[in-house]
């Protein structure tokens, strides 16, 4: 099945419990189309650089899935249709990497940086 990576921003609003319940609820509606979720981060409360919806800041979360594109395809209409899900953006990956985001890496773990002057 495709491997796709989605990144989700929801209302400032909410608790965090809230925010990874949200997480939980679109995975079982990937499982139930036939995908699964692979594996999920929990960024936390975040600033936008622009406002949206009247919001400043909003709670991330990064999910990495394996399913059907009718399943993708399900879950994001379900996202859209969410009044407490902000934005959505949905990438094709050929494979997901191993171990965590760079959001989630310490800065000193990152590497390929070079130092400031």
């Amino acid at each position: 099945m495709p491997l796709y990576e989605h990144v989700m921003i929801a209302r400032q609003d909410l608790s965090n419990a809230q925010a990874e319940g949200l997480i939980e609820h679109f995975g079982t509606v990937l499982s139930d189309n036939g995908g699964k979720l692979v594996e999920n981060e929990y960024w936390g409360v975040k600033t936008m650089a622009y406002k949206i919806n009247k919001n400043r800041k909003g709670h991330y979360a990064f999910l990495k899935t394996d399913a059907p594109a009718e399943a993708i395809q399900e879950m994001e209409r379900l996202m859209r249709l969410h009044d407490d899900v902000m934005r959505v953006l949905t990438i094709k990956v050929d494979g997901h990497d191993e171990g965590p985001s760079v959001q989630m890496q310490k800065r000193e773990e990152r590497g390929d940086r070079r130092e400031r002057r």
